[in-house]
């Protein structure tokens, strides 16, 4: 990761914060690149995911013979490549894509292969005898496809077939709920009681309701609350080596939620690890689910506010009554298309009068019992949020709280059916963590972090951003840089332009995650501006990528 000072600040860009232009600021370092921590590699954590199906040449068909009887069996008898057979084995490189070797044994002769590759498309490719000969293709939709291979001897006129079923690495989203799953306070889901420290709640999530078996990752809001103690969630597939990497981090007093995309393991679960010092209620709320099947691919845009109750955007001007609802149309509106299922979201409450929580639901369905962000008074707080899109494109926000609170929205992207962009969970990873390496990030400075290093076609990215340390209240925005790496090592780079929504918001001496949906742009480069007079420090994990491919 790099660091450049911002050029300018923005006045009113995040929930609650105003940077007043001839403000004293506090002292700050001298302009242009402060630090450098070299831009992550994650090819690896991608090809970590690849899966091989194979169907062996002992599962060859041969075309019987011509004729009948007798003439029929003199010419197997006689048969001049009677060891003509075709090995398959599938190996997934993409979200959508897969290589095939086909690995021929024949006398020394010209082939035809045939490749059926499930989806009404074939290609023929050719050989001289025993050959191993690869293929790539790219599936227009996620999904499961049975892949046809047969081998012509057009000199001997004799064939075999071959198929192998593949099962494409991508997945696609359905939106389901708010629902909620888990809620150890009254014993939904599990038994009702706290999570001991260092001890994990399971969460069912395949065959749960009308979730399907078989899911690969799930939309998850985690709520801790009750805490006596500090501490930090981890979020994992049920199975798997628990990562070093945080969902939700907590203190004393504190009722933290934090959206988390999570891979699902092969029984359906997930756990969430209670990583502090005393025990702690859970809450789990699902709002959608990843499959391996066509449904809903995945758009980022540019973040774009579209509720600021502060100003009357998107809504009514003034703050949501306590218990009051407003609706705002998404659907068919500002970039995100009239067929959109889901809609993903930063959500920000400010300025309210008591303690509550927000939920955001699809309008025309009642308001459900889970939350996607609690706050208490005088809080300034963000969350991520994935919402369906009710069936007249709106989406509707209920205040929790018995007073008002000002709302504000950020859309930065959407599920669609026509968008082609499948989710690859990976391992979760840790890219950056300033406190181990570049240090601090300097208060009106962004840091820029080449994510799309490595990972060609990926159009967006599932982060969990962490601010810790902080010295100043502010915010942290994360957007798309114009520049690649190459214009800033090259010293060619132009300025980014300033954000105009946030991803989470701190006060001085607190610790704030957010999940991010991060768009890639057009050059795979993202920034992380510090609004704040104060220097903190940044810990971003990786749980997976969006491709095209």
């Amino acid at each position: 990761m790099s660091y450049r000072r911002l050029v300018a600040s923005a006045t009113i860009l995040a929930a609650g914060i105003s940077l007043i232009p001839g403000l004293a600021h506090a002292a700050e370092p001298a302009p242009g690149k402060a630090h450098g921590m070299a831009q992550p590699d994650l090819a690896a954590a991608e090809a970590s995911k690849t899966t091989t199906f194979d169907s062996p040449a002992g599962r060859s068909v041969k075309a019987p013979a011509a004729g009948n009887g007798k003439a029929a069996a003199a010419a197997q008898a006689t048969d001049p490549n009677p060891d003509l057979a075709v090995g398959l084995l599938a190996t997934t490189i993409s979200a959508h894509g897969l290589e095939l070797d086909s690995a021929v044994t024949s006398v020394n002769t010209p082939l035809e292969i045939s490749i059926d590759w499930g989806d009404k498309t074939s290609v023929m490719e050719y050989a001289d005898g025993t050959e191993t000969v690869t293929s790539a293709h790219t599936y227009a939709e996620v999904g499961t496809y049975t892949v046809k291979v047969t081998v012509t001897d057009t000199v001997n006129q004799t064939s075999v077939d071959n198929s192998v079923t593949v099962t494409t690495n991508g997945s696609d989203f359905t939106p389901y709920g708010p629902t909620r799953l888990l809620d150890t306070r009254n014993g939904t889901g599990a038994a009702q009681h706290k999570i001991a420290p260092y001890t994990s709640a399971r969460v069912k999530i395949g065959g749960n309701g009308a979730i399907p078996a078989g899911v690969t990752a799930v939309a998850l809001n985690i709520t801790v609350t009750s805490a006596t103690s500090g501490g930090h969630i981890i979020a994992f597939a049920d199975g798997d080596t628990r990562p070093t990497t945080s969902n939700v981090n907590f203190a004393p007093g504190q009722t933290v939620p934090n959206l988390a995309i999570v891979p699902v393991g092969a029984n359906g679960y997930v756990d969430l690890y209670n990583g502090g010092w005393e025990s702690v209620d859970l809450i789990a709320d699902v709002t959608g689910y990843f499959t391996q099947s066509a449904s809903s691919g995945y758009t980022a845009i540019t973040p774009d506010r579209f509720v600021d109750t502060r100003t009357g955007v998107g809504t009514g001007r003034g703050q949501v009554p306590g218990y009051g609802t407003f609706s705002t149309p998404v659907a068919g509106t500002r970039g995100v298309p009239a067929g959109a299922k889901a809609v993903a979201l930063n959500v920000t409450v400010t300025n309210p009068r008591s303690d509550g929580h927000l939920t955001v639901f699809p309008t025309g369905q009642s308001a459900p019992t889970a939350s996607n962000l609690n706050f208490s008074a005088g809080q300034t707080i963000a969350n991520s949020v994935i919402v369906p899109i009710g069936a007249d494109g709106r989406i509707s926000v209920r205040n929790g709280g018995w007073n008002p609170a000002d709302v504000i929205v950020d859309v930065v992207g959407y599920y669609s059916p026509d968008s082609v962009s499948a989710y690859l969970p990976f391992n979760p990873e840790r890219v950056t963590d300033t406190r181990v390496k570049g240090g601090p990030l300097p208060g009106r400075y962004y840091a820029y972090l080449g994510l799309g290093s490595g990972l060609p076609h990926s159009t967006g990215f599932v982060l969990n951003t962490t601010v810790t340390n902080t010295k100043d209240t502010g915010y942290l925005a994360v957007t798309p840089d114009p520049n690649s790496i190459e214009d800033y090592d090259l010293e060619i780079d132009i300025a980014p332009p300033l954000p105009t929504s946030s991803n989470l918001n701190w006060t001085v001496g607190k610790t704030v995650p957010n999940l991010v949906q991060a768009g890639r742009g057009s050059t795979g480069v993202i920034d992380f501006w510090n609004e704040s007079d104060g220097a903190i420090d940044v810990i971003i994990d990786i749980f997976g990528v969006y491709k095209d491919n």
